[in-house]
């Protein structure tokens, strides 16, 4: 049991390394494969040992070999968390055969928070990765209508909200990823992850005050948190209506 366990979060902090590439590459519209891994600072490439996930970070003491640059600590923390949702998602699943893939979608919604934190952009292609990796489980069509009924029931909201208060009440962005939400999550759930996605972000949105704050990062840390614990948000509802 524990061997399995860290075999899947071995592999969850492998798939993380690459999502770093990811963050890193996509919003400056740089191949994602092109060049090999290089030091950012000095663009000297990379060794092989280099690019352990998390142990050459600490091997390398948080700095780059060549030049002695500083390596943003976003690098290990990445691999870390994408190991945890790994493990999390195969705690929920078990190793059934979709289970690699709902674990990618919840990567790419990973990808998409720390993206939408730095730039507060989301990218197209992320987005709707994830939305297509999400529809590919057993309840196919269940998912597909599940998703459109989400993001048609949100966009109609942006464009009310948009016109009382004058003007983009939210992106477009936030609409596909309430498409991911539908499929992963279906009814009732959704509108648990939309609930606790508001409250995860009253705090932020106070301190932030007239500066603009990110919705997408609530809404995805909302979805998988009813996602895995889905079971107690079932009971949750069913004492609020009894």
């Amino acid at each position: 049991m524990v061997g399995e366990y860290l075999i899947i979060s071995i592999f969850g902090v492998v798939i993380g390394s690459f999502l770093n590439v990811l963050i890193y590459r996509i919003p400056k519209g740089e191949n994602i494969a092109f060049p090999a891994s290089h030091c950012q600072s000095c663009n000297t490439p990379l060794k092989w040992w280099h690019n352990i996930p998390i142990i050459s970070w600490i091997i390398l003491g948080g700095k780059c070999h060549f030049c002695k640059e500083k390596i943003s600590i976003q690098y290990p923390i990445i691999e870390f968390l994408t190991g945890v949702i790994a493990i999390l998602v195969y705690y929920k699943l078990g190793f059934v055969w979709y289970m690699p893939i709902l674990f990618l979608v919840f990567a790419m919604l990973l990808v998409l928070i720390v993206i939408d934190i730095e730039y507060l952009a989301v990218p197209d292609s992320i987005n709707l990765l994830a939305l297509t990796l999400a529809f590919i489980q057993p309840n196919f069509l269940d998912a597909f209508q599940n998703a459109l009924m989400a993001m048609g029931g949100l966009a109609l909201l942006r464009y009310y909200l948009s016109y009382l208060l004058k003007k983009e009440a939210m992106g477009e962005g936030d609409i596909i990823v309430a498409g991911t939400m539908g499929a992963l999550l279906g009814f009732p759930l959704f509108f648990y992850a939309l609930f606790l996605s508001a409250i995860l972000a009253i705090v932020p949105s106070l301190i932030a005050k007239d500066k603009m704050v990110p919705f997408v990062p609530f809404l995805a840390i909302a979805t998988f948190i009813v996602y895995i614990w889905d079971k107690w948000f079932y009971r949750l509802g069913e004492w609020i209506i009894h």
